[in-house]
């Protein structure tokens, strides 16, 4: 069964790639609030797992509140698969016009400066927009990781895609990532990743609005170990077509103690970054898996 499944899993991403990205604009962004507001309103697992930790982010919001959160939620979740599935149709012009980064000095300096820099981003808005953004718009090459997903051949095509708009792509398994990265960023180069999420089950213990849970340690050692700076990012989305972001300041390497330990500050103070932008547009943090320990200590939904 799981074999089927898996099929009908990758022939749907498929059709999505294959289809979405023919419709104009409009008809594309219609077709994504219409899904989004169809899956929100039958409450499954992915819906009221966004709920749970949007409550978390905002912990005096009221059950309306909450359910109109999450309403926006998917609609943002669905707009960045939307916009994802047309991306590589995108004109050179259209992805440069569709991101507007604040800060974005402080990644350009860093990268002049020469010493590498690693921007560690949350699971916001497109991520995928802002790595095109980069590529295409801006002539700034990166490297990133990649979960390994099922099917294989839904992997193989996430890889293509994002190769397509530019980046190059690490499997997050296998071990020699970690490396390629490293050897990258004493290059003076870029390397991107979404760090709110650990998949190791190893990563450094934060406090994230007010709990434990668990982040990768990757960007802090990192930079540690290469000297690269280590910069925080946002994404979020508003009423006009053109996604908005910020970059944060780097955050410094403790002049003392063990690795351990200049590893939890650094990557507390990521936390820090991501909870800013989070609580500023919590509706367009996509985290619908459970990502406190306490969720993840009760076992499956």
């Amino acid at each position: 069964m799981s074999g089927a499944r898996d099929r009908v899993t990758d022939a749907l991403y498929g059709l999505g790639w294959g289809a979405v990205k023919k419709l104009p604009e409009p008809v594309a962004t219609a077709l994504g609030r219409t899904i989004a507001d169809t899956v929100w309103k039958r409450r499954g697992p992915s819906v009221l797992r966004l709920e749970s930790n949007l409550a978390r982010v905002v912990p005096d919001a009221g059950p309306e509140r909450l359910a109109a959160l999450s309403k926006a939620g998917m609609r943002s979740y669905m707009r960045y698969w939307m916009e994802s599935f047309r991306l590589p149709a995108w004109s050179t012009e259209r992805v440069r016009a569709g991101a507007e980064i604040k800060d974005i000095d402080l990644l350009m300096d860093g990268l002049a400066s020469g010493r590498g820099v690693v921007l560690a981003l949350p699971h916001m808005a497109n991520w995928d927009l802002a790595g095109a953004w980069l590529t295409r718009g801006q002539g700034v090459p990166f490297t990133t990781v990649a979960e390994r997903l099922k099917p294989e051949t839904l992997y193989d095509r996430f890889v293509a895609y994002r190769e397509s708009l530019g980046m190059e792509v690490l499997p997050h398994t296998g071990g020699s990532a970690f490396g390629r990265l490293a050897r990258r960023l004493r290059g003076g180069g870029l390397v991107c990743l979404v760090a709110d999420r650990d998949l190791s089950s190893s990563g450094v213990e934060v406090d994230f609005f007010g709990d434990a849970a668990r982040m990768p340690a990757g960007p802090a050692l990192l930079a540690q170990q290469t000297g690269a700076l280590l910069m925080p990012a946002a994404l979020w989305f508003d009423d006009s077509t053109v996604m908005r972001g910020r970059v944060y300041p780097a955050i410094e390497v403790p002049g003392t103690g063990t690795r351990a330990e200049k590893t939890s500050v650094m990557t507390q103070a990521m936390a820090d970054a991501f909870a800013d932008g989070i609580a500023e547009h919590p509706e367009d943090w996509h985290m619908l898996q459970r990502l406190w320990l306490k969720d993840l200590e009760r076992g499956p939904e």
